[in-house]
């Protein structure tokens, strides 16, 4: 089990002080081959062939064995630490350098926190650790046809996180968007998208509150831009499921063996005052700003990464929404499936969502009396997509450049309230077709081309091209 791997190779971490620069470099590289979320799997593939490679180098017996697994070959690379750790005795003056100390990670530590957490750290105290700062960050160039371009550096992120003791985790994720923040002014924002702590008790239950994450879909926990194809995220994944979501809550994670693992939380409410036509529930985010809490939400998710390099998800969400401003109450529910397979060189990855409003004609009546027109607000919500892929380059490069299209059919107003009609340019359909090349495996620059279509006769959506540099450290 990953997560076992984890901690056998955190308390082997403790222990590399005396050892030579190259030993400890190679320590560390075997920890982070563990699989990290949101990483692909030829990511992962490039960092253990490049850790063997070095292997070799250190232990001239290493061999890779013949049709061995992932999990097969990273089990040889520990035994190869072993064998150094077991070589080289412990310094006998007492004045060694401080020791660096790596915490345990949760199953579902999402990918910057986990970097953070195996890379250095200062050990301050009986299990206190300072991790260091992570981030990620991108810029688009975006181009509507028959409209000027427009440059944005759209995110930058900053990942900061602390380690109170070996079971008492804080991780926190502040991002600032288009550059600037004004005040008043559309020019960008400040938020908080994570803060939460981390309380470790057993692998299969352990507590988290704070800030957090809605653990629903693919994205909205794995929204690095070098953990998706295209420049954008999904628009399923940012209409039908409002990423990126994030409320506050508390709630249980767990790995619960053979390729199981699980996150349920008790989140603020959606506000209804800010649903609508076109983005459905998106505008209902609270986004942990005064969230109502009166009737909290719950939110679960299911996860299998099983055999074969097969991940399948399924997430849950029911939740009474409410606001000062509106005295109705709709109940919203969201049920989402998805999945990821990789054999060889192909990927594929697709997701089915269905959103439900109940009480949307009161809603709707009570929201144009409030501003004078008629939101038209759908009582379901539907979308989906699949996306292949294919890994140009042999698994032995460095470098990876990956060819997709996404097909994604997504529908504001799928059904609507008895005396309501719906507007057919919300019933739309994309392909984004592009490629992403990764000169390394943390770094993609991403082109790619958007055809969009809806069922209206009259109002016309307009295609795209959109260029994408991002990337985590």
């Amino acid at each position: 089990m990953v997560m076992f791997s984890a901690i056998v190779l955190s308390t082997k971490l403790t222990m590399v002080k005396s050892f030579s620069e190259a030993t400890v470099k190679c320590v560390f590289a075997i920890a982070l081959t563990l699989p990290i979320q949101g990483q692909t799997d030829a990511d992962r593939e490039r960092r253990l062939a490049e850790l063997e490679r070095k292997a070799r180098q250190l232990d001239g017996s290493y061999a890779v064995p013949a049709a061995a697994s992932f999990d097969e070959r990273l089990g040889e690379l520990e035994r190869i630490m072993d064998r150094l750790l077991a070589s080289r005795e412990a310094p006998a003056t007492a004045e060694a350098a401080p020791a660096t100390s790596t915490p345990v990670l949760a199953q579902d530590t999402p990918p910057l926190q986990a970097v953070s957490v195996m890379g250095a750290s200062q050990t301050t105290g009986e299990g206190e650790t300072r991790l260091p700062v992570a981030g990620y960050m991108e810029a688009h160039f975006n181009k509507n046809s028959g409209e000027p371009g427009q440059a944005d550096f759209h995110r930058f992120v900053l990942l900061f996180g602390h380690s109170f003791s070996s079971r008492i985790k804080f991780w926190s994720e502040l991002e600032l968007e288009h550059s600037l923040v004004e005040g008043g002014e559309e020019k960008g924002e400040l938020a908080l998208e994570q803060a939460y702590l981390d309380f470790l008790v057993k692998p299969w239950l352990n507590f988290r509150g704070g800030m957090l994450l809605a653990p629903v879909g693919i994205v909205n926990e794995r929204h690095e831009p070098p953990s998706f194809n295209g420049v954008e995220r999904p628009f399923v994944e940012t209409l039908i499921l409002p990423a990126t979501w994030r409320e506050l809550g508390a709630g249980i994670t767990g790995d619960l063996g053979r390729g199981f693992r699980y996150r349920g939380y008790m989140i603020s409410a959606l506000d209804p005052n800010g649903f609508s036509a076109e983005e459905g529930i998106r505008g209902g985010r609270t986004l942990g700003f005064q969230a109502p809490f009166r009737n909290p939400a719950a939110v679960a998710r299911m996860e299998y990464a099983g055999v074969r390099r097969l991940t399948l998800g399924i997430s849950g969400y029911t939740g009474v929404s409410s606001s000062e401003l509106v005295n109705v109450t709709p109940r919203v529910s969201i049920a989402s499936v998805d999945g990821r397979y990789s054999n060889r060189r192909v990927d594929f990855r697709g997701l089915f969502a269905n959103s439900w409003i109940s009480r949307s004609a009161e809603l709707n009546a009570r929201l144009e009396a409030l501003a004078g027109f008629n939101p038209n607000v759908a009582k379901q919500l539907r979308g989906w997509y699949v996306e292949p892929a294919v890994h140009v380059f042999p698994r032995r490069f460095r470098t990876d450049l990956i060819l997709f299209t996404r097909y994604e059919k997504y529908n504001t107003q799928h059904r609507m309230p008895a005396g309501y009609v719906p507007l057919q340019e919300f019933n739309r359909a994309s392909i984004v077709t592009g490629l992403t090349f990764k000169p390394n495996a943390d770094v993609a620059v991403k082109l790619d081309y958007v055809f969009n279509r809806n069922a209206s006769s009259v109002i016309r959506p307009l295609n795209g091209f959109n260029v994408g540099l991002g990337w985590w450290f």
